[in-house]
């Protein structure tokens, strides 16, 4: 009998079932408690004041989403990854750094991520750092980390600021901006009843048409676009003065 023969000997298959069943019930056991502690960080972060303006999606890995099967926390990345050049990326308002890490950084040769929270920075750099990624503690309205930039994602952040502290934001984006590169980012649309989905909200759009009037007088070509949810109504946006994701001359469609 050949040696290949001999691999298929049942002794092996036993062990290798026994195996599997050890190591999927260790699974289990993992699976069970790291969820449930992950609950009790949701329940003390959320649960008790002051309530944090940044999320540590550490949580939708392990709690939320396998409880609730909802996918468009991961939208947010997705999305901002289709613009990505490829070169030297920007991020603002990072928070915990979970996209940082697992979708702009893979792509970027360089990444410069910020945010004006001392507690979403050291989040990022204990639980997302990564070679690449420069997290920078620094309020984007006075202390927008200088450079040139192919791509800068702001991303579940522009409703965080005033409609006057918004524009005056887009301006210094547009100056680090290099030439054609391009914006990317993530928002939300207002509740029917007018009350702001957490309180730090300081606006909410409107509708597709009221994000888009913050973005055209700052670049030539601007692409908004949503998805809806039972929970959420989501505003996507690009904005270059060059070439976007899915335009007629764009080199990754055909």
């Amino acid at each position: 009998m050949n040696n290949k023969l001999k691999d298929r000997s049942p002794k092996k298959g036993i062990l290798k079932k026994f195996l599997e069943s050890i190591f999927e019930f260790e699974c289990r056991l993992s699976k069970s408690w790291v969820s449930s502690s992950h609950k009790r960080l949701f329940l003390a972060q959320w649960g008790l004041q002051p309530a944090p303006e940044w999320f540590d999606h550490s949580i939708d890995i392990f709690y939320q989403w396998p409880k609730t099967n909802n996918s468009l926390w991961l939208e947010r990345g997705v999305f901002s990854s289709l613009a990505i050049k490829g070169n030297n990326l920007l991020e603002l308002s990072c928070g915990d750094g979970f996209n940082t890490k697992y979708f702009y950084s893979h792509r970027s040769k360089k990444v410069v991520a910020c945010d004006f929270d001392s507690t979403a920075i050291d989040t990022a750099k204990t639980k997302n750092q990564c070679s690449n990624i420069n997290f920078i503690l620094a309020d984007i309205r006075t202390e927008m980390p200088e450079g040139k930039y192919e791509n800068i994602v702001w991303d579940a952040a522009i409703e965080h600021f005033t409609p006057k502290e918004i524009s005056s934001i887009l301006i210094n984006i547009k100056n680090r901006l290099e030439i054609d590169g391009i914006l990317s980012g993530y928002t939300l649309v207002e509740k029917d009843d007018g009350i702001k989905h957490i309180h730090q909200h300081e606006y909410e759009f409107k509708n597709m048409e009221d994000l888009k009037s913050f973005l055209t007088p700052h670049f030539k070509n601007v692409k908004v676009f949503e998805t809806i949810y039972p929970s959420r109504h989501n505003l996507y946006f690009w904005a270059s003065d060059g070439v976007l994701p899915f335009d007629d001359n764009w080199i990754h469609s055909i």
